[in-house]
């Protein structure tokens, strides 16, 4: 079978099962939840709330193996340039592998290249935190600000907030990306220059927004400090070691990753070293056993058993079959926060392209908008529309089942509502029911016809829960690389490349040709269109002078 005849397979059978309810086939099924649900280790991915059922999931394994999913995973974890556009391998993976094996890039095994940096970025934030490493006056660090954009922003932004319980109280983790200067002076405003140490991370060490927050940040410690005082208050993270050194950051404090590391997989590696420093290099190890730990099961468990593959097939059956155009991602832990937003670069990047590995234009819908926030506040903002509006939207929740430095008596709340949700998608509430209720609230015949259609919940609005026992390091790492290898999944599933993101660079190239004009009230505005020289000269009016 093809995939053009797998993908006919599900539109056939989605006819098929459109006219049951998910509710039914709880009825028909009493071990659903069992049969519907995988586990690894303390972690539990119920997906019984979708509406599929076995000969669904017999439907999306034959389009996993008509796309040669299988295949295509052993060659990442090979290491073949499956990364086509750019040439590389993707094998972020390397950087949390524990197991011993060696893992060759072009015949070369990059592991004792990767275990030694892995051994520099826990020498460095144990040396910070424990005050080996202080400032230019002698002083320990209190505030670590990580300078980055995108992959070298996100994922250790995010990760710093979830595993907050973990961090040394001595030290406080900041994080700058926007090219807005309000983003530097607002974090810089509460803090001790003598007291705080910058990483800045970019590979090239010319991203725009990176290095102009940079230039402040340097700027600010030599105005406070003194020019000399900036080799001991910067690090780097980088490949660039010229454009390091002219910086002004001394080499023992440039750390590195390889081409083969994406940016939005770039946690792992030494982007990370702001992540280290804040819990500690122990606990920085047990994230990466984390991302192992699914490696290793992404890897070797069958299709389906395997949470990567169904999170992802399962996806596609939503994005192509019922033509859902966005996913939801609803963590009920508030420190996972910027964990919705980690994923819209993971997810929108890798995968939000319209054009096959070879060149050729997709002929289906690819990747989901992704969007979020933490359970309860999500509630009572755009669940609304979840429940109600016009457009499905499937639904992943995240819940632990214990607290992590939280009451308890919070968490049993915040449980039942994460649980009630994803009951209340499923259920509904039909119109008779609403009728019986209203009926018994004692209003009239004509109150409950006005009434009744405003409270109806068609149901059958899908939803998976990622339940893990605490949000500890290592279960954040497992969690990141589940998403990881479901974008993955999707992205062979789609035949395209998930591993470049050409997308990104048009903006870069006309706000590098744009800037002079808009810091140059003088320049010549003729040649751009409309829009574009309208609102520079609209800009220009505006300013004083």
């Amino acid at each position: 079978m093809d995939r053009a005849a797998a993908f006919a397979a599900l539109e056939a059978h989605r006819v098929e099962i459109a006219s049951r309810r998910t509710v039914d086939f709880f009825a028909e099924d009493p071990q659903r939840f069992a049969h519907f649900s995988v586990r690894l280790d303390d972690l539990l991915y119920d997906y019984s709330k979708n509406r599929l059922t076995r000969a669904t999931l017999g439907h999306l394994f034959d389009l996993a193996r008509a796309a040669r999913l299988e295949e295509r995973r052993e060659a990442l974890f090979s290491g073949e340039k499956i990364n086509n556009t750019e040439a590389r391998p993707a094998l972020h993976m390397a950087l949390r592998n524990f197991s011993g094996a060696a893992v060759r890039v072009d015949g070369a095994d990059v592991m004792p290249a990767v275990e030694a940096e892995r051994a520099k970025v826990a020498a460095f934030a144990r040396a910070v935190r424990e005050g080996a490493i202080r400032g230019a006056r002698g002083e320990a660090f209190t505030d670590v600000v990580n300078i980055g954009i995108g992959g070298s922003d996100l994922g250790p932004a995010m990760a710093a907030r979830a595993l907050s319980p973990f961090a040394s109280p001595e030290l406080t983790a900041h994080f700058v990306s926007n090219v807005d200067g309000a983003d530097i002076a607002d974090t810089l405003a509460g803090l001790d220059p003598a007291r705080t140490l910058f990483i800045v991370s970019s590979k090239t060490f010319t991203t725009q927004e990176t290095m102009a927050n940079a230039a402040s940040a340097r700027a600010w410690i030599a105005q406070a400090l003194g020019e000399a005082a900036v080799a001991d208050h910067f690090a780097a993270v980088s490949t660039k070691l010229d454009k390091v050194a002219a910086f002004g950051i001394r080499p023992d404090r440039v750390f590195g990753f390889w081409d083969w590391v994406g940016g939005r997989y770039s946690m792992w590696s030494a982007i990370g070293l702001s992540l280290a420093i804040a819990i500690g290099p122990e606990h920085f190890e047990d994230f990466l056993r984390g991302g192992h730990d699914v490696d290793e099961h992404f890897r070797s468990a069958p299709l389906s058993h395997n949470i990567p593959v169904l999170m992802g097939l399962i996806g596609v059956w939503h994005r192509n079959i019922w033509g859902f155009a966005a996913q939801a991602v609803i963590p009920y832990d508030q420190r996972l926060a910027r964990f919705p937003a980690y994923l819209q670069q993971l997810d929108m990047e890798s995968n939000g392209k319209g054009v096959l590995r070879d060149g050729a234009s997709s002929p289906r819908a690819t990747g989901p908008i992704v969007f979020g926030e933490p359970g309860t506040n999500s509630q009572h903002a755009f669940f609304q529309l979840l429940h109600q509006g016009t457009e499905v939207v499937p639904v992943d929740f995240l819940i632990a089942a214990e607290p992590t430095e939280a009451d308890d008596k919070h968490h049993v709340l915040l449980f039942a509502n994460c649980i009630a949700q994803s009951e209340a998608f499923l259920r509904g509430r039909s119109e008779k029911e609403v009728r019986e209720i209203l009926r018994a609230q004692g209003l009239n015949s004509a109150q409950i016809d006005e009434l009744a259609p405003h409270k109806v919940f068609s149901g059958d609005r899908p939803s998976s829960t990622l339940l893990y026992r605490q949000l500890t390091p290592r279960a954040l790492g497992r969690i990141v690389a589940l998403y990881e290898h479901k974008v993955f999944v999707q992205s062979v599933i789609w035949d395209i490349n998930p591993f470049d993101q050409w997308g990104v660079e048009l903006g870069k190239e006309l706000c590098s040709r744009l800037a002079p004009l808009v810091a140059d009230a003088s320049a010549d505005l003729s040649g751009l269109d409309g829009s574009t020289g309208g609102l520079i000269a609209a800009r220009r009016a505006l300013l004083p002078g």
